[in-house]
């Protein structure tokens, strides 16, 4: 991957992912995440790890990235461009539809 592939992946991925490093950081913690989305096996759903990898690129500097955190990084914001489409109706606040882009470090509006 080229250094310019490297900056679009970068840019295109800090536009959804919209949390500050400590707050995925601390969102993974809590039982929210665990149930959103796909079970991976053992408890923890895809997007639970991913927000693991994801407060890991965000603490990194980018120079230190690798081909592989840009290749899930493009997976990020691909989820999240994908996810409004399944929006439910009413309120959700309190949703695995919302715990979904939050496990990769979007917050979506409510």
């Amino acid at each position: 991957m080229d250094g310019d592939e490297r900056e679009r992946t970068w840019d295109a991925f800090r536009e959804p992912v919209n949390t500050e490093p400590a707050e995925p950081e601390k969102w993974p913690a809590s039982e929210q995440p665990r149930n959103a989305g796909q079970d991976r096996g053992g408890g923890e759903s895809t997007g639970h790890a991913s927000s693991r990898r994801i407060v890991d690129v965000l603490r990194a500097r980018k120079g230190d990235l690798a081909d592989d955190d840009h290749r899930h990084m493009r997976k990020v914001v691909g989820h999240v461009r994908r996810h409004p489409a399944q929006r439910p109706s009413g309120d959700v606040r309190d949703t695995r539809w919302r715990y979904s882009p939050m496990n990769r470090g979007h917050d979506p509006p409510a």
